[in-house]
């Protein structure tokens, strides 16, 4: 299995916006903080828009927050925005996959395999991976 630099920077790119909820953080800051090449967490950042995980303001007091609660962005919300199909086989989707003969299950076996990580992603949420400082800040910011 493969993870991709998208995804991983995605995520911690999204971590560092759910860490700081009350304020907008540039892809300058959250670049140095996370150590990611600038001109590729901005590309990341904008398929995040896209999908509707992070949202945006220009100006001097602008920058990116998330665009929905941390408690309800999944792992594998991150990765199918930034990466679209979670496992492919040389780049094409599992769907329509079959062999022939001896070798006519293992197509299933690959999809088992998309399923459980799929499983897996879908059952960790950003909040749930934040460190418990940064997890209190955003419950009293929920409670206010």
């Amino acid at each position: 299995m493969h993870i991709s630099a998208k995804a991983d920077y995605a995520t911690r790119a999204l971590l560092e916006l759910a860490c700081e909820p009350a304020r907008p953080l540039t892809c300058e800051a959250i670049a140095s903080a996370q150590q990611i090449p600038f001109r590729f967490l901005k590309s990341v950042v904008s398929e995040l828009r896209k999908a509707g995980l992070v949202r945006s303001q220009r100006g001097c007091e602008g920058g990116y927050w998330l665009g929905r609660p941390a408690g309800e962005i999944t792992l594998l919300d991150v990765a199918r925005a930034v990466d679209g199909e979670l496992i492919t086989l040389r780049g094409e989707s599992l769907a329509g996959l079959g062999y022939p003969g001896p070798a006519a299950g293992l197509p299933g076996v690959w999809r088992q395999v998309e399923a459980g990580a799929a499983a897996v992603l879908g059952g960790v949420t950003l909040a749930s991976l934040l460190p418990a400082a940064a997890a209190e800040r955003l419950d009293r910011k929920g409670a206010a």
